[in-house]
């Protein structure tokens, strides 16, 4: 069409109108105007047609081009349209791990709802739709640095409730040794700086010295924090050493980390405390999910059949960590504990598994906690005034500093908080605890401690896809069982 022809065209009043209402419908709810300044490019794409919007499929144009730019313009749709979904709506999320089994399992495709608690603005507002931190084949950064706009989230449909399966990203996460991008930052640099101590050329696949057994009782904080700081600043510093092995260290926004899925079980302004395996709040044991398992140390005396795995959900991740001949360390829910228990032609023992003790969060803190026996603990709640003290300092220091952004320094044996001397403090973000429900296989909060509530991505609504990565296309690769079922009905 030339341009002569483009002015002739009729106005389309209605189609302008009604764009435009949607428009400002959808800047009303995210509360943002500044997108008005898209509105003359609407006016001209209906009404003033300025602009040669659809110039490739002129008929002077080459088929060349206008095949090119067919396949451009789908695409560039298709982006844009993706972009917008994922960051207001809707967003695949596929569970990687079996820190939520038997509830959700490796291999399940989640869709996630962003209106379940409100969709966040984008922080970092430039990426590439469909990548969360890393372009593929190209093994790059899929987002700009800047800008970068502060934290705000948009009215949702409520808020995050105790027990919710929740999407949210990986709080340790701001830190990455890229190479070692399944691995907690700052635990890995503990332990390995953990070994440095104890043996100077370990490596981290070695067993750690546990040199924090030399601590004296009683050691005041600043000994402490000084102790803590070596252990921290050997393990840095060798991952800096060994770019091989640990590749770049890098740092990444808060909605550019990494995406992880957990069950909520401890909400802001409640105390928190697991005895013998048992979440207690407010000292008020909570409901243990149904398929929550635990690690057992399982004796084998032959291979389980393929159909007694199949049977009972027992994966080859499970049956991965051999102790030693035919002793498994395996995660089992009490169901099929007690259904190994009735076959003693393969079984011979089955005894509860040890808890961990090494590095839970904080990890610069001298405590007697397990992953069966922690805490108790306050979850900071927004609004909330607590007193702080050394004892408990290490516990709030990183949402203190790293989550709200400000400056604690302690001198003196006393508590600095942006220069100015203090003994409280109050929270401007709620926090959550979060937790798998395979407990003794799972990084979650016992490791890294709290989720800020500018973490928190969405609420998973069904699995609408499910592939176990132990069988074949023909073998049970897909789990036709699990397909549209809603996360709240998995039992």
């Amino acid at each position: 069409m030339n341009k002569a022809g483009r002015k002739d065209k009729k106005p389309s009043w209605v189609m302008f109108g009604i764009t435009t209402a949607l428009y400002l419908v959808f800047l009303y709810w995210i509360g943002s105007w500044w997108g008005l300044i898209v509105l003359p490019l609407i006016y001209d794409l209906y009404i003033s047609r300025k602009i040669n919007w659809g110039w490739w499929r002129e008929p002077e144009v080459g088929p060349v081009t206008r095949f090119v730019m067919s396949w451009v313009d789908a695409i560039v749709f298709a982006l844009v349209a993706i972009y917008f979904l994922n960051q207001f709506f809707f967003q695949n999320f596929v569970i990687p791990s079996s820190s939520l089994e038997k509830t959700l399992l490796t291999g399940d495709y989640l869709l996630v709802s962003k209106l379940s608690y409100g969709p966040r603005i984008p922080q970092t507002p430039l990426y590439m739709p469909l990548t969360q931190h890393t372009l593929p084949i190209f093994n790059c950064k899929s987002y700009l640095d800047h800008p970068h706009w502060d934290y705000r989230r948009v009215e949702g449909l409520g808020h995050v409730q105790l027990n919710d399966i929740v999407v949210f990203n990986y709080p340790a996460g701001d830190t990455v040794a890229l190479n070692q991008q399944n691995q907690d930052y700052y635990r890995l640099a503990y332990q390995i700086g953990d070994q440095m101590l104890g043996q100077p050329a370990a490596t981290p696949d070695a067993q750690p010295t546990l040199a924090t057994s030399t601590m004296r009782q009683g050691m005041s904080y600043d000994e402490q924090q000084a102790f803590y700081h070596r252990l921290y600043a050997a393990g840095t510093a060798y991952m800096r050493s060994q770019p091989e092995q640990f590749g770049q260290i890098v740092a990444r926004p808060t909605d550019r980390r990494e995406n992880y899925v957990k069950r909520c079980v401890g909400l802001p302004g409640q105390t928190l405390q697991i005895r013998n395996n048992v979440i207690y709040l407010d000292g008020k044991p909570n409901p243990q999910p149904a398929n929550v398992q635990f690690a057992y140390e399982v004796t084998f005396k032959q291979d389980m059949p393929v159909e007694l795995k199949k049977e009972l959900g027992v994966t080859d991740e499970d049956l991965y960590t051999m102790r030693n001949g035919q002793t498994v360390w395996m995660p089992l829910t009490n169901a099929v504990k007690n259904e190994l228990a009735h076959h003693p032609e393969l079984v011979s023992s089955i005894k509860p598994a040890a808890p961990t003790a090494d590095w839970l969060y904080p990890q610069n803190m001298q405590k007697n906690w397990t992953t069966a026996n922690y805490g108790p603990l306050w979850i900071p709640k927004k609004g909330a005034r607590l007193h702080l003290t050394l004892q408990d300092l290490p516990i709030y220091e990183r949402p203190i500093r790293v989550y709200e952004g400000n400056d604690l320094q302690v001198r003196g044996g006393k508590i600095y908080i942006n220069g100015k001397v203090t003994n409280e403090y109050t929270f401007k973000l709620d926090y959550y605890w979060m937790m798998g429900d395979n407990r003794d296989n799972s990084a979650d909060s016992r490791f890294w401690g709290f989720v800020p509530e500018d973490h928190i991505v969405g609420k998973p609504l069904f699995v609408w896809l499910s592939l176990d990565p132990d069988y074949g296309w023909f073998d049970g690769h897909v789990r036709w069982n699990r397909i549209f079922k809603r996360v709240w009905d998995i039992k």
